[in-house]
């Protein structure tokens, strides 16, 4: 890329500005972060793509100190260093550039030499984590296969013992003592939080698509926030942030409820005991996000997004890349099922579900597919 802008910069020299266009106006039509550095390691220019990654605008980059735009110590200054030295391009994979401002953000850097100006180089990021983010959907698209077939093993070789195993237990308490009653009441107990475990796993082996219907999309959420706010999340404040002008989305009503309910319900635990707890939920319109689906080289739009956020002490490290994977949990008494059924249903529907986990703000965030050439059910749901 920026051997190609250096070839046209040096076309329009010699043949005139009417060949092609100015180098700026190229380096800013790129589809990937672009930051000129001059030889004092000011910021000399920035391209929109850049202006989004780092949640800034280019009068606040501009002549900024490039060390002061990445994290401390960060290899990127390094490799400045040493373009200047060689005069080379160099590349590295997987450089950390999260900041408080901008968040979690990894990507690969190429820095190369801008030869006509002494000392100045160009920056170019190729941000990883989208793509990442696709393998994980996929990932724990295959883990919610194997859940489904378990689930169904579960219904037919688990749940029918269990029956017989309780209405032993019932006869045996006809005829028993009281201490032996409370021995037969424990096992009627854990039989039936064996048989409501099954019920739940089973609702993975639903193969059946959801429907494809129009829904809106904050209809949903008022509905959900309706009956947090009537129980589970009654003490806590909810704030609401929409985008009025989103045109409805494809899917099922029921089982999108389910879905947001269920990341309310993991908000609203995790704020369990915390002052001034809130949760923020909200719906934006994201350009330029599409997914292949899985078996087939059709793409598919994902501009819907609806985030759940809340400003509780986050997800710990060492679960995060599991976090939607069957039997993984944070709660004591989890079953790890609640947000893999998420992944699942959001799954069907065409679509992905990511978490950003930061202290004080964990976001659940929701994309959703428009399909095109669609026919709609007219019903109102």
């Amino acid at each position: 890329m920026t051997e190609a802008a250096r070839n046209l910069v040096h076309n329009n020299r010699q043949n005139g500005p009417a060949a092609l266009p100015s180098a700026a106006v190229i380096l800013e039509a790129m589809p990937v972060p672009v930051i000129a550095v001059d030889e004092q390691g000011r910021i000399s220019f920035i391209n929109a793509q850049a202006q989004q990654f780092f949640k800034s605008s280019t009068p606040m980059l501009h002549n900024q100190q490039l060390d002061r735009l990445v994290p401390f110590g960060s290899p990127v200054l390094a490799m400045v260093e040493q373009v200047r030295r060689d005069g080379i391009s160099v590349w590295e994979y997987e450089v950390n550039l999260s900041t408080p401002h901008i968040g979690e953000r990894i990507a690969d850097v190429q820095i190369a030499p801008l030869n006509d100006v002494n000392g100045a180089v160009l920056i170019v990021l190729r941000e990883i984590s989208i793509a990442r983010k696709m393998d994980q959907q996929l990932t724990h698209r295959g883990a919610v296969r194997s859940v489904t077939g378990m689930a169904s093993l579960l219904a037919h070789e688990i749940k029918n013992p269990l029956s017989g195993i309780r209405g032993a237990a019932q006869l045996v308490e006809q005829n028993a003592n009281e201490a032996d009653k409370q021995l037969t009441r424990l096992i009627c107990l854990e039989t039936d939080r064996i048989c409501e475990l099954v019920d739940r796993m089973e609702a993975f082996g639903d193969q059946r698509p959801p429907q494809q219907i129009a829904v809106n999309i904050h209809q949903v959420l008022e509905h959900v926030r309706r009956i947090a706010q009537a129980g589970f999340a009654k003490n806590i404040r909810f704030i609401e942030e929409y985008d009025p002008s989103l045109p409805e989305v494809i899917g099922d009503r029921d089982q999108l409820i389910q879905v947001f309910l269920n990341l309310v319900k993991n908000a609203a635990e995790a704020l369990d005991g915390i002052n001034g707890g809130e949760i923020t939920l909200t719906t934006a319109f994201r350009h330029g996000m599409r997914l292949a689906l899985p078996g087939s080289g059709a793409r598919v739009a994902l501009p819907f997004e609806v985030c759940v956020r809340d400003n509780g002490p986050g997800v710990a490290e060492d679960i995060r890349a599991h976090l939607f994977d069957p039997f993984v949990s944070t709660k004591p008494n989890g079953t790890g099922l609640g947000l893999s059924l998420v992944a699942k249903i959001i799954g069907d529907h065409g679509g992905m579900i990511e978490c950003d986990a930061q202290p004080r703000r964990t976001t659940f965030r929701t994309l959703l597919p428009i399909r095109p050439h669609t026919k709609l059910d007219s019903g109102k749901r």
